[in-house]
């Protein structure tokens, strides 16, 4: 008698959530992150594995996230590589949800993206590179959505506080009242030396690099709808300025948060009563009517605050340094050589210590000026009448508040993946607007108040 085949293979594991990236500065933080959700918790991340080129140096992020003295829980390892793409498949083929961390996202980011999209796996990124936000909705947004994979960028402090700021603070001008500007105002904080992010530097350099890119690809793309904001648009302004209310200092900022809003808005003017689940309860249907039907668009914009001119000019330094450096090789070559310099000590490649992230922190004030009655905004020689004015706050925003932010994402998800969309790549506020976002993060660090409303 003929000896049976053996069974086949079990299939491969799916796991809740894979970090890509997990070695990285911001990665290893992500972890750390991600453990406090593990079992015994109650949360619904019951399965974690982490991935990244080296399996010595993910190990090693791993040790260093269990904490000192503690024994690092045994967690599957997958080497992937965003140079070779059938790697990166075999990672989307074992996940819910991958988060990518792994910067600059114009260089490592877009091959994950494509991976997870043909997979049908979600994909969170930390990215505030517009450039490959936008690239990616234009690249991927089909197949994501016939596959039932949702792309999602922007989900650290790019640019969840901006989004989630600016939903919050539209949602306090009760009708028949209307905005017509929100300014937000970023205050870094801490009683030491801040430094920032080498990888944030590095994109930024790279974004001046490829900044034709970005124009072309929004030629190249139809012009999507534009929310009907009442009254006149603002003024420009000055680029440094003094806010008396503040008492800060304020420069411009080409931040990825105005970009982001906008693309939630213009999401928002498409569809009014915001993007229906894939298998949506009806409590959440007439939620989600509710929530949208609350936000009132307006104009958006950022500035970076200092409470000395001195602060300001370091930004404009900053600024100009790879303004006019990033725009040809040599150039880049200085500005990624030598980052402590050319960013007057804001930026350096080993990053900051443990010490200067454990004492960092920031504020972002939702500043908003419209009509007490929209019926005024209609006559143009009306000025507006009324200011509200909310405040986001919380920790370190690139090593504590972006993992706090990344995975509070992940495990709304895990547990309420019926009421989001099927699939697509979309902005954070459009997915996440509706769903219990805010008060997570309020439970895990991040502040959302209302300061003040008054009569102009």
């Amino acid at each position: 008698m003929a000896t049976p085949p053996p069974p086949p293979p079990p299939p491969p594991e799916v796991f809740d959530v894979v970090i890509f990236g997990a070695s990285g500065f911001t990665g290893r933080y992500v972890v750390r992150e991600a453990l406090r959700f593990l079992p015994p918790s109650s949360s619904p991340l019951r399965s974690l594995a982490l991935a990244g080129r080296s399996r010595d140096r993910v190990a090693a992020a791993l040790r260093w996230a269990a904490g000192p003295g503690r024994a690092a829980p045994d967690l599957p390892i997958l080497v992937a590589d965003a140079s070779d793409p059938a790697s990166l498949a075999a990672l989307a083929a074992r996940a819910r949800v991958v988060l990518s961390c792994a910067g600059p996202f114009r260089l490592h980011g877009r091959q994950v993206a494509a991976a997870c999209a043909a997979a049908g796996a979600d994909c969170l990124d930390i990215s505030g590179e517009p450039e490959f936000m936008e690239r990616v909705e234009a690249e991927f947004h089909e197949a994501a959505a016939k596959n039932g994979s949702l792309i999602i960028s922007a989900c650290g402090f790019d640019s969840i506080p901006a989004e989630l700021g600016f939903l919050f603070h539209s949602r306090q001008w009760a009708p028949p009242s209307v905005p017509v500007t929100v300014q937000a105002y970023l205050s870094m904080e801490s009683d030491k030396r801040i430094v920032g992010n080498f990888g944030t530097y590095e994109s930024a350099v790279l974004g001046v690099a490829n900044a034709g890119e970005l124009q072309a690809l929004r030629r190249s793309r139809p012009r999507r709808p534009r929310p009907n904001i009442p009254g006149p648009p603002p003024p420009k302004g000055s680029l440094v300025e003094h806010d008396k209310a503040l008492g800060l200092w304020t420069i411009k900022l080409p931040s990825a948060d105005t970009v982001v809003v906008k693309r939630t808005l213009s999401t928002v003017t498409e569809h009014p009563e915001g993007l229906p689940g894939v298998e949506e309860s009806a409590d959440f249907t007439e939620h989600r009517k509710s929530f949208w039907s609350s936000v009132k668009p307006a104009h958006f914009g950022v500035k970076l605050t200092s409470k000395s001119l001195l602060g300001i000019a370091q930004f404009i330094f900053t600024g100009l340094c790879i303004g006019l450096l990033g725009g040809f090789s040599f150039g880049r070559s200085l500005l990624l050589k030598f980052p402590s310099f050319f960013s007057a000590g804001w930026f350096r490649k080993s990053g900051p210590t443990e010490e200067q992230v454990s004492s960092a922190s920031f504020k972002m004030w939702f500043v908003g000026r419209g009509y007490s009655d929209r019926a005024r905004a209609s006559d143009h020689r009306s000025k507006p009448d009324k200011e509200i004015i909310t405040r986001v706050s919380g920790p370190e925003i690139g090593y504590i508040t972006t993992p706090i932010v990344l995975v509070q994402c992940a495990l709304v998800l895990l547990s309420q993946r019926g009421n989001l969309p099927k699939g697509g790549v979309y902005t954070p506020g459009a997915v996440f607007g509706p769903t219990d976002i805010q008060q997570r993060l309020q439970e895990n660090g991040l502040s959302f108040d209302l300061v003040s409303t008054r009569t102009l």
